[in-house]
């Protein structure tokens, strides 16, 4: 098992790309690794509740249908704080299984893991 992060940066301005970071942590949830999923720069408004209700990449299944297997795994959903407070998230703004996290505890949480992915 290998511990893997999942660096998202694109939100509802790129759909398509809002959805494969998503996609890439239930398959690895699902392959038994240890995952945590990273949202930064406009992929934090993912984390806001119904946000990716209305969120359709090209040829990829609803991003609600894929974070939703997400958040049943269990794969903790790493909000940057800052980029939160750019744009007015607050804790009682996010989904299930969402938290905000400083820039700190991301890259003390890269150093510790076997894999990063970036979307």
């Amino acid at each position: 098992m290998a511990r893997f992060i999942i660096a998202a940066s694109k939100g509802t301005d790129d759909p398509t790309m809002a959805t494969l970071p998503f996609i890439a942590a239930k398959a690895a949830k699902e392959q038994g690794h240890e995952v945590i999923l990273w949202l930064q720069g406009e992929a934090v408004v993912l984390a806001r509740k119904g946000v990716i209700d209305a969120v359709q990449g090209v040829g990829l299944p609803p991003l609600k249908d894929i974070a939703s297997a997400v958040q049943a795994a269990g794969v903790p959903i790493w909000v940057c704080s800052a980029c939160a407070v750019a744009r007015q998230i607050k804790e009682t703004d996010l989904i299930a299984g969402a938290i905000i996290k400083g820039m700190p505890d991301y890259v003390a949480k890269v150093a510790e893991s076997d894999r990063s992915l970036s979307f």
